[in-house]
Parts: structure tokens; C-alpha cells; sequence
């Protein structure tokens, strides 16, 4: 009863590893702490995790058709609209908010909160809900994929302009932010793989493509140790002293909110353009939803050694779970409507 409950939610394996691999870092963070094996750190978790990250772009790549992405260009306001809400809308809302309520970004809440809002789009679970919510699927593969993309540049952007404005103890523990270091390791982490993996779709593409669900779970795989390396961090370092559940509790009250303001925007843009109901399902689900891969991978680069990375990725995680059971939900009352 508690499984079938758990996948009506939208949940799944690895949301609950996400709960898992943060209880691991508070019970055992040691070997989170290793810097690695002899003299030259090699085989150290860290070090795993970086080509693990390179590799899940490179299968990404692989999976992407050039072909697809040439085709789905047409579709040019739908596009608009998407990386409008994604990159321009979500951080807008959160900017906002932060000033009406006076605070200051002292808080890693706050930076964490921001974080997320300036991050691409997610893909996977994006076409899925759309196609079950019997949305355009080929707009969300192209506005999906693009996303992650645009994500290299935009998002550092952002965060710079926060990270790089001072006023507050949480921006000066992370430290001075580097904007063409960030964007060049970015680069080769997740652009050149990538590129190398588009270039190698036509031969190892369909290959790629069979084992999608043996890719999906090493994606997971790398997600759940770069998780758990920031939160031993964090945990050795208390950094989540004085954070009592309540306030835990508020975050998740305040990510959920954010996304209904998000989807409700989008879902007013798309009714201003007169989109179709399969644009309309696709807008709204890709511009409300946010990447945990790409955040840990990006988090990795920006807050690089930084020991509040945990607290920094805690309001993103909390976004992830809630999305993926909000979405679900609606994704399944769209199907019923139109069946």
C-alpha cells in the first residue's frame, strides 16, 4: 500500500536515496572527508565524482539527436516563453520576495534559494509528465536539452551578481567569485562532453538510447555522491546549527509556493498567446521544473571546496521532491481531463 502510494506521488527510489545519502553523511561523514589515497589524492570520492559528472554529460550527449534539435527551432515562442520563465521569471520572483521581506543574503538559505531558481530546466522527468499529461513532446525534448545548455552561461551569471555584491558573512565564507573560471570549468565538464557526445550520436547513439534506464541509474549514482560529499562537508563543519525543524519545515512550505507561482505565471503567459493545449502543457511543466543534476554539478564548481555546500543544495533538494510529486499530480489530472 505504501509502494503504490509512494508512485501515485511521483516518488521514487531515488528521491528516498536522496533522504538516505544525507542520513549517511550525518552518521558516517568520514570517509566524505578522505582528500584520497597516497601521496597524490588519486581514488578520492571527490575526484570520482568529477569524472562522474563528465561522464553523465557525455551520455547526454549522446542521447541528443542532432536532428531533433534542428526540427524543434520552429516552435520559436513556446521556446520564448520556456527559457523566459526559466532563466529570467524564477530569479525575478525570488529577487523580489527577498526585498519585500527585507532580508539580506547573509543567510545560505537565502544564496541556496537563489541557486535554485537561476538553474536550468530539468529533462528526464520533464517529458515524462508532459507526455503523460499528453503535452508536445518533441518541444520538451528540444526546450529541455537547450536549457541545460543556456544553463552553463545564465546561471553563473546570476549567481555572480549575487555572490559578487558582498553584505553578508554567508557571501563572504563562500569567497570572491570568478566568473570566467566558473564558466571555463563548466565548460569542460559539462559543454565539451556534451559536444563530444553529439558528435557521436549517429554511431553510439543507439546504443546509448537501449541502456537509457542503466545510464539513468548511474546519473543517480553520481548525484547521490556529490550529495553526500557536500552534506559530510557540512555536517563536520556544523553548518546547520541553529536550524531548527521548524525552519526546515518553512523552507519546504516556501519551495512548494514558489513553484505555484512559477506554474501560474506560465500557465497566464501561455493563455496570453493563445498557445495549444499541448504547448500550454508543455510550458508550464518545463518552465516550473528545476534540475538536480545540473545543480549538484554546478554547485560543485561555484561553491568548490566551500564546507555550507550541503546547506547551499538543502532548498534545491527540497524543490526536486516536491516538483516531481506536484507535477505527477497534475500531469495525471491533465490525462484524465482529455481522455
Amino acid at each position: 500500500m505504501i509502494a503504490r502510494m509512494i508512485k501515485y506521488l511521483g516518488l521514487d527510489g531515488f528521491v528516498l536515496a536522496l533522504g538516505g545519502a544525507i542520513l549517511l553523511a550525518y552518521v558516517l561523514p568520514t570517509p566524505g572527508m578522505w582528500p584520497g589515497i597516497g601521496d597524490c589524492g588519486a581514488l578520492s570520492l571527490h575526484q570520482l565524482s568529477n569524472y562522474g559528472v563528465s561522464l553523465i554529460f557525455f551520455f547526454y550527449g549522446l542521447k541528443l539527436s542532432p536532428e531533433e534539435l534542428k526540427s524543434g527551432l520552429s516552435n520559436w515562442r513556446l521556446h520564448l516563453v520556456i527559457h523566459l520563465v526559466t532563466f529570467v521569471v524564477f530569479p525575478l520572483v525570488v529577487l523580489l520576495v527577498n526585498s519585500l521581506a527585507g532580508a539580506s543574503w547573509d543567510s545560505l538559505l537565502w544564496v541556496g534559494v537563489f541557486f535554485l531558481a537561476t538553474l536550468p530546466s530539468t529533462v528526464s522527468s520533464s517529458v515524462v509528465m508532459i507526455s503523460i499529461a499528453r503535452g508536445n513532446i518533441p518541444a520538451a525534448i528540444f526546450n529541455a536539452s537547450i536549457s541545460s545548455l543556456i544553463g552553463v552561461l545564465v546561471t553563473p551569471l546570476w549567481m555572480g551578481l549575487v555572490l559578487s555584491s558582498g553584505g553578508g558573512s554567508a557571501l563572504d565564507a563562500i569567497g570572491e567569485f570568478d566568473f570566467a573560471g566558473v564558466i571555463g570549468k563548466l565548460s569542460l565538464q559539462v559543454l565539451l562532453p556534451v559536444l563530444v557526445g553529439i558528435l557521436l550520436h549517429s554511431k553510439f547513439g543507439p546504443v546509448a538510447l537501449k541502456h537509457s534506464r542503466k545510464l539513468k541509474l548511474f546519473d543517480q549514482s553520481v548525484i547521490l555522491l556529490i550529495v553526500y560529499l557536500s552534506f559530510c562537508k557540512s555536517f563536520v563543519n556544523n553548518m546547520f546549527k541553529g536550524f531548527s525543524l521548524w525552519e526546515i519545515f518553512f523552507l519546504g512550505v516556501a519551495m512548494l509556493f514558489l513553484f505555484f507561482v512559477i506554474y501560474g505565471i506560465t500557465t497566464l503567459l501561455s493563455n496570453l498567446l493563445n498557445f495549444s493545449k499541448e504547448d500550454r502543457i508543455t510550458a508550464v511543466f518545463c518552465g516550473s521544473k528545476k534540475s538536480l543534476i545540473h545543480g549538484t554539478v554546478m554547485a560543485k564548481v561555484l561553491f568548490a571546496g566551500f564546507s555550507g555546500m550541503g546547506l547551499i543544495l538543502l532548498p534545491l533538494m527540497m524543490f526536486h521532491a516536491l516538483q516531481l510529486v506536484v507535477a505527477s499530480i497534475i500531469a495525471k489530472h491533465f490525462s484524465r481531463r482529455e481522455s
